[in-house]
């Protein structure tokens, strides 16, 4: 098993010598992002004479405090399954994977990313452009088309499944963490939009498994945050914490529910979900008509709640204005697509 670099510490010039397969003479490293669960890093790496490799690296791992560390350890499993197992099955953009670790009980984990700057991610609770969101769309198909349907997915114990068991139990924690959101922002949420949270977290159990077909690799928190928009236009997705099978126009409809405001969301949207279905035909999807697309995209919707309720209770990293701001802004968003879209009349 590679060794697995606990903190910041340890990623000295001969453990990265290591990891790389060449001579390292010296490294730095800056802390990066907010990082939710977990702590990010640029490193700036300099090589022996005769050695070659990236000036730029960006090292990932675990949380620094430990008890949050055993409560993510899951995530932790899921993000490094994704680059060692399916990075190199799918499309999408993404950072590129140099090293990848994990410890057996799963609470620490080493993963050395491409850099991918001059892109930078976007802000939450700005909302995107509409060309932003063409892009971001279009990127997801990368993601869905190449396993749509792929039975071999169910191999990977780290993906897993949701069934009717885990999805109560999911119900459940929602129910109370609603509760948890609500009391924390009362002053900041309008009354429909507490209702629509509440009527939203007693759906979670049966609207995870309704329409549970098509299923592909989903992502399951594809919003800007977790998105990098080049200069030219580009965009390329990390953090893979929450990766899953799953029915693929729920990551469509997160990122439009979440991402746009709500007046372009609801002049856009139909053409965003027209794009996205015509990228996985052309990818060669077959069977999945623009009239179902469009179902799941509005049953998709409830996503938004659902994430942005647990994210908000559940995040390691201490409670901050920012943070506050961006789960106000996509739990105002979705709250508004759900009522838009009728998405609760879709739960069977």
């Amino acid at each position: 098993m590679n060794p697995v670099a606990a903190t910041i510490g340890d990623i000295d010039a001969a453990w990265l010598s290591a990891a790389l397969d060449t001579e390292v003479a010296s490294v730095s490293a800056e802390r990066v992002g907010t990082g939710q669960v977990g702590a990010t890093y640029r490193l700036t790496i300099a090589y022996a004479d005769g050695a070659t490799g990236p000036t730029h690296l960006v090292a990932k791992l675990a949380a620094e405090n430990a008890e949050a560390r055993v409560r993510v350890a899951e995530g932790y499993r899921k993000e490094v399954g994704f680059y060692v197992h399916l990075a190199s099955t799918v499309t999408v953009a993404t950072a590129r994977c140099s090293y990848a670790a994990i410890a057996d009980d799963s609470t620490t984990f080493t993963l050395l990313l491409g850099d991918l700057a001059p892109a930078r991610p976007g802000v939450q609770a700005e909302a995107c452009s509409i060309d932003e969101a063409e892009a971001a769309v279009r990127n997801l198909v990368g993601l869905h088309a190449p396993r749509w349907n792929d039975a071999s997915l169910a191999q990977h114990e780290f993906l897993g499944r949701i069934d009717a068991d885990a999805a109560a139990f999911l119900g459940a924690i929602h129910v109370q963490a609603t509760e948890q959101f609500v009391t924390r922002y009362a002053d900041a949420l309008d009354a429909a939009d507490i209702a629509t949270l509440r009527a939203a977290a007693a759906a979670t159990a049966a609207w995870c498994t309704t329409r549970a077909e098509p299923h592909a690799i989903v992502h399951g928190d594809y919003r800007l945050d977790n998105l990098m928009f080049g200069p030219d236009g580009s965009v390329a997705v990390v953090d893979w914490q929450t990766v899953s099978i799953g029915p693929p126009a729920r990551d469509l409809a997160y990122f439009v529910g979440t991402c746009l405001t709500a007046d372009d969301r609801r002049d856009h949207e139909d053409a965003l979900v027209a794009i996205y279905h015509r990228g996985l035909v052309d990818a060669g999807v077959q069977g999945y008509a623009a009239a179902d697309a469009m179902v799941d995209y509005r049953l998709g919707q409830l996503q938004g709640p659902l994430i942005t309720v647990l994210g908000s209770e559940y995040a390691t990293a201490a409670r901050t204005p920012a943070a506050d701001g961006m789960f106000l802004a996509m739990a105002r968003r979705s709250c508004a697509a759900v009522r838009d879209l009728g998405s609760l009349d879709l739960v069977t």
